[in-house]
């Protein structure tokens, strides 16, 4: 579990977001991140919950909703793959998901909220995963996967999308 998952454990694509995870202790890392995460969109009213940088981008409230339901899948793989499952796992479409979501139709507290439930019950479950479960790999859209990438690429995934929300919409740091 403490130790970093190696590039045959995670899809190519999702180096940059390794890249922007240092830690080796992935579960207090994702235990810690969600009071940061949190307190950045604790600074966001619902007005400016619907601002999008450019036309066609997102709205604020859409990148949170696509944040949860990327932890969502990236954790039902790791649940799927630490529980034995050899059936390969498919890919998913971030675009249709935001539009079949109507993410703008929340009150912005109630996605952070189920961002930061989805990420407390993802503590729990990586806390207790055996050392070989850790180490399970199975088949993700066509790539070899580990749980242990999965858990780096969940933390690193947020960590890229608050950058974001920070360089493109302006949202303070917290």
């Amino acid at each position: 579990m403490n130790r970093r998952p190696d590039p045959a454990e995670y899809a190519p694509y999702f180096q940059r977001y390794l890249d922007l995870v240092p830690e080796d202790d992935i579960v207090t890392a994702l235990e810690t991140q969600m009071g940061i995460t949190l307190s950045i969109l604790r600074t966001v009213d619902e007005e400016r919950s619907h601002f999008r940088y450019a036309p066609g981008k997102w709205t604020i409230k859409q990148v949170v909703g696509h944040m949860g339901d990327t932890e969502r899948i990236f954790a039902f793989r790791a649940l799927s793959i630490s529980r034995g499952e050899t059936s390969p796992l498919p890919g998913f479409d971030e675009d249709s998901y935001v539009r079949g979501a109507d993410f703008d139709s929340w009150p912005f507290p109630d996605l952070a909220d189920s961002l930061a439930i989805v990420r407390r019950a993802n503590v729990l479950m990586f806390r207790h995963l055996s050392e070989e479960a850790w180490e399970r790999r199975g088949l993700t859209n066509q790539n070899s996967t580990s749980v242990r990438g999965l858990a780096f690429t969940i933390l690193g995934h947020e960590r890229h999308h608050l950058r974001v929300l920070r360089e493109k919409y302006n949202v303070p740091a917290g």
